[in-house]
């Protein structure tokens, strides 16, 4: 149980990490800066090296809240987000990177870490899992640079919306080999069956009971836009909970339930995008703190010439794993060999490693301060490669979608705009209020700044409508020359 002091400073730190994250969003957008160094120096300067506020250790239950919290947030997130069009669209680009790529990273690091290491076979299992991982926080932010192209995006967004489905079973399985007991077959079957087959089939049911109630409650009453983005978050722990009590993983479930939603319900999916998504992106970067008051710094503790050769190896071997792998892929070698280049490692590889430090496994922290070591690393290699090798590179014009009826430019209105026109409402407009406005002289705009799921699922279209993209607006506003005294009719539903 938390104690008054550690309960009022949590709270705290929630408030802190809410309000830093709010008033930097603009400042490292701008500046390319991943949030995660604001996060993991935040943490640094209230740990014991610091003001010595909070101090977490692996045993700390604060710490098994977050990190489990964090890591049904992650794997709910990834799966809601795929676009499941675009996954069949490039599914042969989907299984090279989660199947070949993603899998013979694994095996490489794990054999690098055995023999290097001295790890048993097991440990060694879970380590390069871990650390074959990408981490959603830092590219989330690079998927969203203009310059990237399109199969570099899809690819990356896959892999991250997808590798740690394929990750988890091999760490709950490794986990389950050191317990100690001899397993037979059957109980190494019944294992399988419950990760493999339970867990996924749990989660998918529980997706299908919240998509059917949702459509029937949408249709007797109707259901708040901003609700449906809670209503999301209650399936992700729904389905936790349904495989976990029928000693099922809960986390292979969490991602199966989001599958569900993401393939039978788009709208809850966007809505979960638009709200869902910001706060999972706050607990994970509430976990980051808490890494960051001295847990993620133990790697420092142990760098040597084993362990920095180790680390050095696992960032080389994504690229060795990666570009043989996308060989049948038709990317350019350029686009293939930025997929395989950046990989980092976040918070996804902390989160599976304390799966095994949690269930007790001999060597476990070990492995934790060594995942320290490769991500501290990571983070600041690949954070820092956006902003030093592509803050010059060009867009790529063909990602940025032109206006519907093709490359429209608006023209500005020479008519002094009129002052009669009054808006009842500037956030929402009718349609006659548009009607009145341009008839007094003022130019209006209708743009159409759906997410890029909804448009691209969607059958219809807004005639001469200029297309904004929700992440890019001001750049294709910019780009479509809209004149900035219009009054701007928005679609986004």
């Amino acid at each position: 149980m938390l104690s008054p002091e550690i309960f009022l400073s949590t709270l705290a730190l929630i408030g802190a990490v809410i309000v830093v994250s709010a008033l930097l969003s603009g400042f490292v957008e701008r500046s390319g800066l991943p949030q995660v160094f604001v996060f993991l120096a935040l943490g640094a300067v209230i740990g014991p090296a610091g003001l010595r506020l909070v101090d977490i250790d692996v045993d700390s239950p604060i710490l098994r809240v977050v990190a489990t919290l964090s890591l049904v947030l992650v794997l709910f997130t990834d799966a809601v987000s795929l676009n499941i069009r675009e996954l069949g669209e490039r599914k042969l680009l989907a299984a090279l990177v989660i199947g070949p790529g993603t899998l013979f990273s694994a095996v490489l690091i794990a054999l690098v870490g055995w023999k290097l290491l001295d790890l048993s076979f097991p440990l060694a299992a879970i380590l390069g899992a871990a650390l074959a991982s990408t981490d959603p926080v830092l590219l989330r932010g690079f998927l969203k640079r203009p310059s990237l192209s399109t199969g570099v995006r899809q690819a990356l967004r896959l892999e991250s919306g997808m590798n740690d489905a394929v990750l988890l079973p091999i760490v709950l399985i490794a986990i389950a080999a050191t317990s100690g007991q001899h397993l037979n077959s059957g109980d190494w079957s019944g294992l399988a069956i419950k990760v493999l087959l339970l867990s996924p089939a749990a989660g998918a049911l529980v997706g299908l009971a919240a998509v059917a109630s949702l459509e029937f409650v949408r249709r007797r009453f109707g259901v708040r836009r901003d609700y449906e983005s809670i209503y999301s978050l209650g399936v992700a722990f729904a389905a936790y909970a349904a495989a976990e009590a029928v000693h099922g993983s809960g986390f292979l479930a969490v991602f199966a339930a989001g599958l569900t939603i993401s393939a039978l319900d788009v709208e809850l999916c966007d809505c979960f995008l638009e709200y869902g998504e910001t706060t999972a992106e706050m607990a994970l970067l509430f976990a980051f703190v808490l890494f960051g008051t001295s847990l993620i710094w133990s790697g420092l503790t142990i760098a040597g010439p084993l362990t920095l050769i180790f680390t050095l190896l696992v960032l080389l071997l994504r690229p060795v794993a990666f570009i043989p792998a996308l060989i049948p892929a038709r990317i350019s070698w350029k686009d293939r060999g930025l997929i395989a280049w950046f990989g980092p490692r976040g918070l996804s590889s902390l989160l599976l490693v304390l799966l095994a430090v949690f269930a007790n496994v001999p060597g476990s922290r070990n492995l934790f301060t060594i995942c320290c070591l490769v991500v501290l690393c990571s983070i600041v290699l690949h954070g820092l490669f956006p902003l030093v090798f592509l803050r010059g590179a060009k867009p790529d014009k063909g990602e940025a979608r032109p206006a519907v009826g093709g490359e429209k430019t608006v023209p500005s209105s020479s008519a002094s705009p009129a002052t009669d026109a009054q808006l009842s409402d500037a956030e929402y407009l009718e349609l006659s209020e548009l009607d009145e406005v341009e008839r007094a002289g003022i130019p209006v705009v209708i743009a159409d700044a759906r997410t890029e799921r909804t448009y691209n699922d969607s059958e219809w279209e807004i005639p001469d409508a200029a297309r904004l993209h929700p992440d890019r607006a001001a750049a294709d506003a910019d780009r479509l020359k809209l004149p900035l005294d219009a009054v701007v009719g928005v679609l986004c539903a």
